[in-house]
Order: C-alpha cells, then structure tokens, then sequence
C-alpha cells in the first residue's frame, strides 16, 4: 500500500516533468560501472570517448556502427554488441544513452531506465530523459560543465566564454601568485586578440608590466588594479628609453620579488631587441620566459590582402630593418645582394628611408616597376594600405603622409589582388 511519502514523492517526480530545466549538476564517478549507449551512430561516437575516459565499461547496442565507433570496440575500449535494442539491456547499468535515429527506441530505453532508476540521456529529447549531457571542456586539470536548461547552443557559448577566459588568464584558477621573473611576451601586429593565448595569460598574472608603444594598448586596461605600468617610450624616431635603463627595471623590480611582463608589439626576437633583454636578465641571475609573438612582418600584409609568399611568384621572404639608411656606416645590410634576389622584401622601421632603399635597390638591379604595398598600423583600427612601384614609393609615402608604424613589402607578391 502506498504512504504518504510515497505519494509526496510522486507528486514531486510529476511536477519536476514539467520543469526540465531545473538540474541538478553533479559529477558521476563512472569508473567500473556498466554504461549502456544504445546507438552507435555520430551522436553516439561523440559521447563515448568522454565516457571511456572515464573509466566506465561501456556497452554499446546496436545493429550498425560508424567506423569511428568500430574502430574503439576493435581496440578493446567498448564493447559493441551487434544488435537492435531489447528490453533488459539496461540491467545492472548505473548509466544509459538513448542515441538511436529512432524515436520510439530511444522512449522505450527511456522506460526502462525509469522502472530500472537508471539515469538515461536521450538525444533526440533532452526534456524526455532523466539526465542531460552539459557542454564540457577541460583546462589544465578542471572538467568545466555547464547546464542551460535544455538551451544547447547558450551552454556550448558559455562554456566556451569560460574556457577562453581560463585561457587567456582573464580567470585565473591558479591562488597562488607567480614567482619572479621576466616573461618576454609578444604582443602580436597590434589587435588586441591577436596575442597568443599564454602572452595574454602571464600578462593577467602581472605584478609590473614594462610596455612598449607598440603593444596593444587595449590589453592594459584588463591588468588588476595592483599591477604596476611602465611605459618604455619606444616610439619609432621619436624619444626611447635607455635599453640599459629598460634592463635594469626588469632585474630591479624582480629582485624585489615581483613578476614582470616585458610586453613587446609584435614578436620579441623579430627587431625588439628581446634577446637583449634576455642576456641581461641571465647575466643578473633573473628567470626568464619568453613568449612569442605573431609578427607585423608577415601579419600586416596578411590582413591587407598581401601574401609575401605564393605558389609560382615568391620562393623566398627576407625580413629587414630599415631603422637605418643604406649608406650609413653602421647598416649590416648588403642592399646590392637583396637587389638580386626575385623574391619578397619585408622591410620594417623603413618609412622615413624608403626613398633611399628604393633607390639603392633599383641601382643594382631590381626593376623600377616591382610592386611595393605599405601598410600603415596593420591589424588595428587604424590599418590602411598604399600600393605603389619601387620607382614611385617615396612620392606615394609623402603624398599619403604614411605614419609609422608600416610594414613595406616590395615584389611581385605586393601586385597581386584577390
């Protein structure tokens, strides 16, 4: 005879049926315990190597299997047994996925996973199971799920929102603080998500961050507000800091026990005198990690439809400072040799002696129509491209009052247009 509690029981079980958004998350220890998935199709293939990796024996029923599926129950990870679902299959599961293409199967692995009390995924109607699968990831030793009431595409969003967010240290999981050091971080061509992933992730670990004026700025207004900014003032053929001066920042203020990010526009090896800095953090005893950077040599011209190299136009891409003219004594460039080559110039810190490169190029043998593109402050707000020749680029720069930052890129690759 049914109780009181029996019946308050039931009415609760009746009225959670109308409500299915209301989960309750909890994680299963599955290891040793029997699963059943009845299916072996996509659906089926995407959620066995979770449960698998759970430690959990699974069986799979089901007539056919996609060689994804076949290809685990030949390596001994599942068993797969070859043949449509029947009544008692679930006996002694702790754990059912209802993933067939046919409805009235998955209701009948659903009826019996509630007179078992077997938690059952359905996958054609989540509302219809007992349990739904959250949208999972894992980061570095957390298993991340998220629920949105039967919503799947909002969970997938915010899970990855969350993910994204461990990733680029917006969330740090980690309580304890960094040990000193220096972290020479590349800040990439200058947009604000162009830096990688572990740069942006030190960067919100910061105790003092030593920037430059090309780092992107935007990625300072994320910094905690106990995070110390200084700002190198390396402005091209404006005012720049001692790099003597730089390098006894980093090493004094790790001495005093503080993690600090060398944060550098670009790359830190590609012209940014980083393995400067390196040296002299060594010299002084301090660790260092460097990080590198997405270079503007090759991501300014990418963004403005410029590839330095392509199939049957470029073999060969030199990269060149051009802070330097080509007559002066302390230049360490053989401009006649770059004049002979057929492939692609990438010159940086060239805007204000491009007529001069221009002309020495031609000189020795590079024709006076090549293809030259310019692009101005590549990957930002900001970006703007000139196309020109080599005979015309110095007239193109002045009438377009082109502005450093610019990458210039000279060869045929610089004429080519989608």
């Amino acid at each position: 005879m049914a109780t009181r509690t029996d019946q308050h029981h039931q009415d609760q079980y009746e009225q959670a049926q109308h409500t299915p958004d209301q989960h309750y998350l909890a994680g299963l220890d599955l290891a040793g315990r029997r699963v059943v998935v009845v299916g072996a199709g996509t659906v089926a293939q995407r959620r066995l190597p979770r449960l698998v990796g759970a430690g959990a024996v699974v069986e799979v029923v089901a007539p056919e299997a996609t060689p994804g599926v076949e290809a685990m129950a030949d390596a001994g990870d599942v068993t797969w047994t070859g043949r449509g679902y029947a009544d008692g299959d679930l006996a002694g599961a702790w754990y059912a996925v209802a993933a067939t293409s046919d409805e009235q199967v998955n209701a009948a692995v659903g009826a019996e996973a509630e007179r078992e009390r077997v938690f059952c995924v359905r996958s054609d109607d989540a509302a219809q199971g007992s349990a739904v699968t959250p949208a999972v990831a894992e980061h570095e030793g957390l298993l991340l799920g998220v629920l949105a009431g039967g919503r799947p595409r909002r969970s997938v969003a915010v899970r990855d929102a969350i993910l994204e967010a461990l990733h680029s240290g917006i969330v740090d999981e980690h309580a304890e603080p960094p040990a000193p050091g220096v972290a020479l971080v590349g800040g990439g061509p200058g947009a604000l998500d162009l830096i990688t992933v572990r740069g942006r992730r030190l960067l919100a670990k910061a105790d003092v961050v030593v920037t430059d004026h090309l780092a992107p700025r935007e990625l300072l207004d994320e910094l905690g507000p106990h995070a110390q900014v200084i700002d190198a003032s390396k402005i091209p053929y404006g005012r720049a800091a001692n790099q003597e001066v730089i390098n006894s920042t980093l090493i004094e203020h790790v001495r005093a026990g503080r993690f600090v990010v060398r944060l550098k526009g670009g790359d830190p090896y590609v012209f940014g005198r980083g393995f400067e800095e390196l040296l002299a953090c060594s010299e002084a005893g301090v660790p260092v990690t460097v990080v590198p950077g997405v270079t503007s040599a090759f991501a300014a011209p990418a963004v403005a439809e410029v590839p330095v190299t392509h199939r049957g136009v470029a073999h060969e891409v030199v990269v060149v400072s051009g802070h330097v003219a080509p007559d002066d004594e302390r230049s360490l460039v053989d401009w006649p040799a770059l004049a002979r080559l057929r492939g692609t110039l990438v010159l940086l810190m060239a805007v204000q002696r491009m007529e001069a490169i221009a002309e020495v190029l031609m000189k020795h043998g590079r024709p006076a129509d090549t293809p030259v593109a310019v692009v101005q402050e590549g990957t930002t707000a900001g970006q703007r491209a000139v196309r020109s020749t080599l005979a015309s680029v110095g007239e193109a720069i002045r009438t377009e009052d082109v502005k450093p930052p610019a990458v210039i890129v000279v060869g045929p690759v610089a004429g080519l247009a989608p």
